[in-house]
């Protein structure tokens, strides 16, 4: 992948050592995979930034990047990559995993009531809590189905950013050998 691209954005080992406010967690910063990108490390984070995504809370980027440590995949790229849970795909998400747990345990389903809230009377502060209590009405169906999602995303983004990394390096040989040699090495393989 265009590491070169990458790099310009991702701290450097001094950067992290040198930083006063992740002192106290220097020893645990200190693996290199945490911050190099190779493609089992990206792979990795891509895959943890996936399960992650879908934690219900505002939990997902400490989650992943506590997961990145403990896995010692790319901690930035894991926690970049929770961003794909946002206030658009959030709603198609939860009711994929509904879906899904719905599917998988079809006894224990349980009907959906509406989220009720009136953004007429009701002032905005008091959503998150609504939220909340809607979500868990939802019970077991939704959690297995989000634990399912969960764990089908994250195998499925480890393993295609595996084949799109090969398939670059792949492109990346095949250029680099129809490449024209220069003018000196042409009259030294002719000799």
């Amino acid at each position: 992948m265009p590491r070169k691209y990458f790099r310009k954005y991702l701290p450097d080992h001094a950067a992290i050592h040198g930083n006063k406010y992740l002192r106290v967690f220097r020893p645990l910063l200190k693996h290199p995979n945490l911050w190099h990108l190779n493609r089992h490390s990206v792979a990795g984070g891509v895959a943890l930034g996936l399960f992650a995504g879908l934690i219900p809370g505002p939990l997902q980027m400490f989650t992943a990047a506590i997961l990145a440590i403990i896995f010692r995949v790319n901690l930035p790229v894991a926690v970049v990559t929770t961003l794909y849970t946002n206030p658009f795909t959030w709603g198609p998400l939860i009711l994929a995993a509904y879906a899904i747990g719905s599917w998988v345990t079809p006894g224990n389903r349980v009907p959906v009531a509406s989220l009720e809230f009136d953004w007429q009377t009701q002032n905005w502060v008091e959503f998150p809590p609504a939220f909340w209590h809607w979500l868990w009405g939802l019970g077991e169906t939704f959690l297995i189905g989000d634990l399912i999602l969960a764990s089908s995303l994250a195998v499925f983004g480890y393993f295609a950013v595996q084949f799109a990394w090969r398939l670059y390096i792949q492109a990346y040989v095949r250029r680099r050998r129809a490449r024209p040699k220069p003018m000196a090495k042409r009259a030294a393989d002719a000799d």
